[in-house]
């Protein structure tokens, strides 16, 4: 099981690269939660008539990867979101293996905060997504 880190263990240029397939069930769950049934992720013959001539995966989704494989993976979860910036360079299909690396671009000891970047890929290289947010970390405990 992966054991958290703290912001004192951490430190930029770390990282972290992992690979999921986007799958129909990924995508099925996703839809089901938020309610995000907008035809081009669900309507075959709709989103076989736009530019991409099949369903896209929610893009959204794939950007909660990121924050999912950073806290999971790289930092825990003791840190909080403040700022997220997603950049949607690429469309994601069913079935398309992504490749998401995620690091840790700066630290600001001062405010306790991160700012974290990521690129994920398909498998035939395409870019199809780039980040970058800040992540805010308790005060550490005063001893009384």
């Amino acid at each position: 099981m992966y054991e958290p880190k703290s912001f004192d263990d951490l430190k930029a240029g770390d990282r972290v690269a992992l690979s999921k397939t986007i799958t129909e069930a990924d995508g099925a769950l996703y839809i089901a939660a938020t309610g995000d049934f907008g035809p081009v992720h669900v309507d075959e013959a709709y989103a076989g008539a736009t530019r991409f001539g099949r369903r896209l995966a929610p893009g959204i989704m794939v950007a909660g990867l990121c924050t999912s494989i950073l806290t999971s993976e790289l930092v825990g979860t003791i840190g909080v979101s403040i700022e997220d910036r997603f950049w949607f360079t690429g469309p994601v299909f069913y079935n398309d293996t992504i490749t998401f690396e995620v690091w840790i671009a700066e630290q600001y000891d001062e405010t306790r905060t991160i700012v974290w970047e990521a690129s994920a890929r398909n498998e035939d290289g395409l870019e199809v997504l780039k980040a970058r947010a800040t992540l805010k970390f308790p005060r550490k405990k005063v001893a009384a």
